[in-house]
């Protein structure tokens, strides 16, 4: 493991001496492209959002640089799902990754989940293919963990990090500790060879991860092969983690740390496209899978700034996500754009920058933002957001109005465990805590005057009256063409867990699996 550190940490070095040359590399004919997804960071964790510890630089320049999207989303609250939607430009309710076990539940993949994303499904790294991209994913996969579910075999060409959360560490016997793949054969496992101190929160993996991207960078640079970097780190994800130089750094805290260190990486990331030559070259935009997870606060959460709740709701801290879009030379600098936008537009933006045509054999929820973020324009302006829980559309966004069709936070059950996912932010008739319905009088609230949704319209006012019957038409056209896909997070079984991914016998690290026992996935939230 440290040799293979050592040596990405020589290449990338060496390049830095001997690799001038490539300031004189034409630019490319279709741009590369990078997508930076965070881990549960929240749109208030930013100080260009305001987050007053301003410990965020490098992220605060690349927005003074680019575009700052303040109504930017996510496409559901919850890691895979959003990630499932993010590279197949489709709500998790048409891509298959959700549950129906029990209305309105979250669903994502642990390690006893039996599916994964759908082979029906094409995904963004293979169309990309098409015009000669190499893709690469550094970070959390999260679409399921089984081999035929794996990046290799989903369009990536290369991959370096984990299928699952960095949850742990596990005793090998009941729950084996996660695997960390290069490619198609695991390096180690979490906590065992990559190491994560669950009572410093000292881990190297955001290095790791780091180096891994600028390799990769430098390669395809040299190759003068057009490339798709998908970096999705995850230190900001419980248990948070930092490396040893960003440890205490922070005055919030060890999350505060891992922000801080995200942040530097960024900012290297960008540094070394310019020191290549191919910034002006180069599409990179910044965003994270869903909102703070407020329930883990408040030594391991972020902020989600004015917004209501977080992680797993579809209240707007749970789906706001801070966003960045940075391209020297074609998008304007110090721009600020409210188009309403969403994670599934950066597949089909992606493809348009390519030159490839959206696949036309299936509804796409992703839409071309290359209007706004090159023209600087908001040509989008009726566009709705879905807000989804499971499979249940629980309220929609059109213009300045949301209303709520269904409002749930999380259950009486959890929350009496101590789980909450809107600590200290509890709205009457509001943050309920068992599924309200309301179809027929949705709760209507206008974001410009309250961001917290603290203050629904009154029924009664002509303005409520406009907005329901424009986001009725909006959400009875959605449902009419809706089709959803087979859900593919109903099934689990610890037989499927990684005892034995690939790799694992040249390390001495397989692990005999259980028989195989599968049921009906039990989703609380």
């Amino acid at each position: 493991m440290g040799r293979m550190v050592a040596l990405t940490l020589i290449t990338f070095f060496g390049a830095i001496i001997c690799c001038s040359w490539t300031k004189n590399i034409p630019n490319a004919p279709t741009p590369n492209i990078i997508i930076m997804l965070m881990d549960d960071m929240g749109w208030g964790d930013l100080g260009v959002f305001g987050q007053p510890s301003k410990e965020t630089p490098n992220l605060d320049a690349m927005a003074a640089e680019g575009m700052l999207l303040p109504n930017f989303y996510t496409a559901n609250p919850l890691c895979s799902p959003s990630r499932a939607a993010l590279l197949t430009g489709r709500l998790a309710i048409r891509n298959g990754f959700y549950t129906t076990n029990a209305h309105a539940r979250n669903a994502y993949t642990p390690q006893e989940i039996v599916g994964g994303i759908s082979k029906d499904e094409i995904l963004l790294p293979q169309l990309l293919k098409t015009k000669g991209y190499v893709s690469k994913i550094v970070g959390k996969w999260h679409l399921g963990h089984r081999p035929q579910y794996l990046p290799l075999k989903n369009g990536f060409d290369e991959w370096f990090g984990s299928p699952n959360c960095h949850f742990g560490p596990y005793n090998d016997q009941s729950i084996p500790n996660i695997p960390v793949y290069n490619n198609s054969e695991m390096l180690g496992r979490f906590y065992e060879d990559f190491k994560i101190d669950r009572n410093t929160g000292e881990s190297n993996l955001t290095q790791i991860y780091l180096m891994e991207g600028l390799d990769f960078i430098l390669r395809q640079t040299k190759a003068q092969q057009p490339f798709f970097l998908y970096w999705a780190v995850d230190a900001t994800h419980a248990p948070v983690y930092a490396s040893k130089r960003f440890l205490g750094k922070s005055q919030r805290g060890r999350y505060g740390d891992a922000v801080m260190e995200l942040d530097y990486s960024i900012g290297q990331i960008l540094k070394w496209l310019r020191t290549l030559g191919i910034d002006n070259n180069t599409f990179v935009f910044f965003t994270s899978d869903n909102g703070a997870a407020v329930m883990s606060g408040p030594n391991e959460s972020g902020s989600n700034g004015p917004f209501l709740c977080g992680k797993e709701t579809t209240f707007e801290g749970g789906m706001r996500e801070p966003a960045i879009a940075w391209w020297p030379g074609h998008i304007k600098e110090g721009s600020v754009n409210f188009q309403l936008a969403n994670v599934m537009d950066l597949f089909t933006t992606s493809l348009v920058l390519a030159g490839i045509n959206p696949p036309d054999d299936r509804i796409l929820d992703g839409l071309d933002l290359t209007p706004v973020l090159l023209n600087s324009s908001q040509p989008l302006k009726n566009r709705p957001i879905f807000y989804y829980r499971g499979n249940e559309l629980m309220a929609v966004r059109l213009g300045q109005y949301k209303a709520h069709y269904w409002t749930w936070s999380n259950s009486w059950e959890e929350f009496k465990k101590g789980i909450n996912f809107c600590p200290g932010e509890e709205v009457p008739n509001v943050t309920t805590h068992e599924q309200k319905e309301h179809t027929l009088q949705p709760l209507i609230f206008h974001l410009g005057r309250d961001p917290g949704e603290k203050f629904p319209l009154s029924v009664l006012s002509k303005e409520y009256q406009d907005a329901l019957s424009r986001i009725s038409a909006v959400v009875q056209q959605h449902k009419d063409t809706l089709v959803p896909g087979i859900p593919q997070l109903n099934m689990c079984d610890t037989a499927v867990m990684n005892w034995a991914p690939a790799g694992c016998e040249k390390l001495g690290k397989c692990l005999k699996p259980p028989e195989s026992n599968p049921w009906k996935c039990d989703w609380p939230h």
